[in-house]
Order: C-alpha cells, then sequence, then structure tokens
C-alpha cells in the first residue's frame, strides 16, 4: 500500500492579471550613474512580478556595463514605493516566470508552499542578492515608502529621502512579523524597531535620519539634484576600492546577524500566512490593497 502526500499533489490556478504598462522599470545611464526608474506610478509603484524581474534585469545590466560606477533606484510620480502589489489588476500571483533563483515554480503548488517559494524567489531572494552587488546603490525616496518599498530602499547603501518622505510596516495588521527582507532591527535599534512594528505607523524622514536610517533628508526640489550630486563624487572614486569597502561592510552586517534575522523572521512570516488560512482570513489576515490603504490614512490623520 502507498502513501500519497497531499503535498505532492499539483493546483490549477487562473491567472487575471492585466497590465497597465509593458515598461514597469525605465533604465538610463549617464555620466557613470545608471538609473532605475519604477514605473507603475498610477498605482504608486507597488511591485508586481513584472516590476521585480525587470528590476533584477535592470541591475543586472548596470552590473555589466563597465561604464556605470553607482546605481540610482527611484520612483516615477510621487510615491517611492507603497509595497508589493495585493490589490491592483496587475496583481499576478498565479503567474508564472523565469525564475532568477533555484526555488522551483510557485504556481502550481498546494497550500503554503505556493507562497513560500514565490517570496524566496522574488522577495527575499532577489533582495539579498541585490543587497550584494558590488556597485553603490542609492535609493532616491520620496513620499510613501511603505512595507515591500521598505525593501528596495534598505538593500540600497544610502538613502537619500525628501523631507516629505515616510516609512512605514504597517503588516501588523495582517498578523505578519514584518516584511520579507525583515531588516528592521538593523536598519533602527531594538527598541525603536518595536515601535515602529508594533503601532504600524509612519515614520517621517527627519526621525527615519535621527535613528541612522536614512543618510540625508533634504527639499523635496532639491531632492534630484542633491541625489546625483552625491552619485558623481562617489562615480570619481576607483571601482575596486568602492567594491573593497562596500563588501567589508556587508559582512559587517552579516557579522551582525543580518542575514540569521532574515532567516527566521522569514519563516515567522509564513508561518502567519499559514496561520491566517487555516482560520480562514486568506493569506493576508481579510485585509487586501483598499482596506490597508484605508486603514494606514484612517491612522495618518489620528
Amino acid at each position: 500500500m502507498t502513501h500519497s502526500d497531499p503535498g505532492d499533489q499539483f493546483v490549477q490556478r487562473e491567472d487575471k492579471a492585466v497590465y497597465e504598462t509593458q515598461e514597469p522599470v525605465l533604465y538610463a545611464v549617464a555620466d557613470g550613474v545608471a538609473t532605475l526608474t519604477m514605473n507603475r506610478p498610477d498605482f504608486h509603484n507597488v511591485q508586481n512580478s513584472p516590476m521585480t524581474y525587470a528590476l533584477d534585469a535592470c541591475f543586472r545590466q548596470a552590473v555589466d556595463d563597465d561604464t556605470v560606477k553607482v546605481i540610482v533606484l527611484r520612483g516615477a510620480g510621487k510615491h517611492f514605493s507603497a509595497g508589493h502589489d495585493i490589490g491592483s489588476p496587475g496583481r499576478d500571483i498565479n503567474k508564472p516566470f523565469d525564475r532568477q533563483t533555484l526555488w522551483w515554480d510557485h504556481t502550481n503548488k498546494p497550500g503554503a508552499e505556493q507562497l513560500f517559494a514565490r517570496e524566496q524567489e522574488v522577495y527575499l531572494g532577489m533582495c539579498r542578492r541585490w543587497h550584494d552587488i558590488h556597485k553603490p546603490t542609492i535609493a532616491m525616496v520620496q513620499g510613501a515608502c511603505v512595507a515591500g518599498g521598505l525593501m528596495l530602499a534598505w538593500v540600497c547603501d544610502l538613502i537619500i529621502a525628501s523631507d516629505d518622505a515616510f516609512f512605514q510596516d504597517p503588516v501588523v495588521r495582517m498578523g505578519i512579523p514584518g516584511v520579507e527582507y525583515f531588516a528592521h532591527a538593523h536598519e533602527l535599534n531594538p527598541r525603536i524597531a518595536k515601535e515602529f512594528l508594533f503601532l504600524g505607523e509612519r515614520m517621517k524622514a527627519d526621525r527615519a535620519y535621527m535613528m541612522g536610517m536614512v543618510n540625508r533628508v533634504v527639499p523635496r526640489d532639491e531632492l534630484e539634484t542633491q541625489t546625483y550630486d552625491i552619485a558623481a563624487r562617489i562615480a570619481k572614486q576607483p571601482r575596486m576600492g568602492l567594491a573593497l569597502k562596500k563588501t567589508v561592510i556587508n559582512r559587517v552586517e552579516e557579522l551582525q546577524g543580518l542575514r540569521t534575522t532574515m532567516d527566521v523572521a522569514f519563516g515567522y512570516h509564513h508561518f502567519a500566512h499559514a496561520h491566517s488560512q487555516v482560520l480562514g482570513a486568506g493569506q493576508l489576515g481579510g485585509h487586501d490593497a483598499k482596506t490597508m490603504a484605508q486603514a494606514n490614512k484612517k491612522d495618518a490623520k489620528e
């Protein structure tokens, strides 16, 4: 008698994604600086799969281009990024893509395996790889930098923020400990990280600067000029010297436990997803993009 493991049973899921753009990321190079621009401004640059894979391709292009010394990551429109796509027509959790890590396709996997495999690929795996790019990276942040947006800013070496920028990880409302690239207790001291996560409130740019999470806060109308001035000055430095400096600091972060923190948090993150599903609330604790946005705006007014 043979035993059939339910986990080995494949499932079929319908993909209903409709994309509003064929260019979710714009790429340009000038004066030794590559610019990656998230290009979904109508949806506050929320990250769906085409955007994350396009970011990965653009980062690789910048690495392979010997004329590029520095990489700037920015968002088109009012906001840097409002996080992962959990509600736009372009949300594509059931669509397969040509994967860049060695995790298998998630789309036909049952139970919690679906989300676990997907987020190892498009969130944790990609962010870790981008963090270790040997060329300096700068996040140019305006407006909202929320949840998955934090991940994109945090993988960069420098964060230059406008004075109207804010940072937030409100996923506690979903019953989730934090976003997949869980750097909170390394970007902030542990007590402030707990406040940041327990309350899920917006942290304004000036406070983020005081906490050491942001390098500089500048007027909104000067953000681009000052960011590219810094990038130009870095680009004058020797390529190998920059790579070695970055490698040393990144290894220090690992010795301080950054990778271990993320491994532990990622497991708890997916326990939370599975727990929510067992309770009948779906993967996101009964929330979607609309309810999360409403709650965030309500809290910001109080």
